[in-house]
């Protein structure tokens, strides 16, 4: 069974970096879209950032653009999201995704990680 599995997620402060890895178990991955979608307790799972197959193209959530940064390396099957500036409003458990079509909506991926725990204090 295809497995994405994230890693990098931990404690750190205002204003510091963390980044994230998730990498698929099958090799066809680098025909799929990867999203990055987070949640926080008590509110519902919002979209982060998403990358186009090629890499060409990526989205992100207005909250996280200009701080975060989604890239792929096909060779490797791994997705990254480099996240700096980090603010107590991040903290939340960060999910990779991977699918089919390009965009903001969940239901547009087929294969989900476990989820990693960013937290930020203040």
């Amino acid at each position: 069974q295809v497995q994405l599995v994230e890693s990098g997620g931990g404690l750190v402060q205002a204003g510091g970096s963390l980044r994230l890895s998730c990498k698929a178990s099958e090799r066809p991955f680098s025909n799929y879209v990867w999203g990055w979608f987070r949640q926080a307790p008590g509110k519902e799972r919002e979209f982060v950032a998403c990358i186009s197959w090629s890499g060409s193209s990526t989205s992100y959530a207005d909250s996280v653009k200009g701080r975060f940064t989604i890239s792929r390396d096909n060779a490797k099957n791994t997705v990254y999201l480099q996240m700096n500036s980090l603010k107590p409003e991040d903290t939340a458990v960060y999910y990779c995704a991977a699918g089919g079509s390009f965009g903001r909506n969940p239901s547009a991926y087929t294969y989900w990680g476990q989820g990693t725990q960013v937290t930020v204090s203040s």
